[in-house]
């Protein structure tokens, strides 16, 4: 009898190496989710900040654009109005 309770109780030892076996496996795979997430979100925040510099790059050519433009439509109005009164100087004298 004593033999039989030594032999359920290894039992029920053995049981719950198992269960704290299967635990240990799931948190090594937890673990390596985990890390795996870390890795990624330093990827993306590396990305994020690489396409932010470029828009700041294209931010400053955009700008640049908006004065070369804004540049060539005075210079545009001022050859129209030089035209028109080139036009009507000489219907007036």
């Amino acid at each position: 009898m004593a033999e039989e309770s030594t032999i359920v109780r290894l039992g029920r030892i053995e049981e719950k190496l198992d269960r704290l076996a299967d635990a240990m496996i799931s948190l090594a795979r937890a673990e390596e989710k985990i890390a795996s997430m870390q890795t990624n979100q330093q990827n993306h925040f590396e990305r994020m900040n690489r396409l932010s510099s470029k828009l700041d790059d294209i931010e400053k050519k955009v700008d640049d654009n908006h004065r070369t433009v804004c540049l060539i439509n005075k210079l545009v109005y001022a050859a129209l109005i030089a035209a028109v009164g080139a036009y009507v100087a000489q219907f007036i004298t």
